[in-house]
């Protein structure tokens, strides 16, 4: 599958939004993902859909919005309104009937809906929503805030996961060049990074290499 590279613009600087924006497209970024955190799911506070639908006037690239958030499906409309293209959700947060009834109405808006999986929850937990789903996205750090460790039980993950799902697989938490090699090897094909791009000297050397 095509190797996607999904700059996290929670590493980015927000004084300079629209340029950091500008410089990963211009590095080849495929997509822009965006982590969206309540203080509540998750011990950190990011954005909101405002930031989003100015975000969409910046860029041409595809924004993934990561709902970290508790009770998300009460959100999901203002995302979808703000200009998401992806919408992806907490298998931890939300119920399948409610994960139904969103997927229903992201496909009325032509937004693709993916369900994401903390470290600490087995695979298992998200098997019923994968029928409903566009793409997967494993954590390989507990989620909340950005230049963590990757955690490797994430590569046994992405593999089991590849053997039954056929579609994108993402993988977010402590990606470079060394653990982006394993997480491709076990089936992963978006590969998520903050500090690694943003952080580097050269953002499309850092892209690249991810690639």
């Amino acid at each position: 599958m095509k190797i996607k590279i999904a700059p996290s613009i929670l590493s980015a600087d927000f004084s300079k939004l629209a340029l950091e924006l500008k410089r990963v497209k211009q590095a080849g970024a495929d997509l822009i993902h965006v982590d969206v955190m309540d203080g509540h799911f998750v011990p950190n506070i990011t954005i909101g859909p405002v930031v989003v639908k100015f975000m969409r006037k910046c860029t041409p690239l595809a924004l993934d919005v990561h709902l970290m958030i508790q009770n998300p499906a009460k959100f999901v409309g203002a995302f979808v309104n703000a200009g998401s293209d992806m919408i992806t959700v907490h298998i931890e947060t939300i119920s399948l009937k409610e994960l139904q009834a969103i997927a229903k109405g992201l496909k009325k808006s032509k937004v693709k809906l993916g369900i994401s999986l903390n470290p600490g929850t087995p695979l298992a937990k998200i098997k019923p929503a994968l029928e409903l789903v566009d793409f997967v996205l494993v954590m390989s750090v507990n989620p909340g805030f950005g230049g963590q460790a990757f955690i490797p039980g994430a590569i046994k993950k992405i593999s089991q996961l590849r053997a039954i799902f056929t579609k994108d697989i993402a993988v977010d938490g402590g990606i470079n060049a060394q653990t982006a090699k394993l997480v491709k090897q076990a089936g992963a094909n978006v590969l998520i990074a903050g500090s690694y791009i943003f952080g580097a000297k050269n953002i499309k050397q850092a892209i690249n290499s991810l690639r």
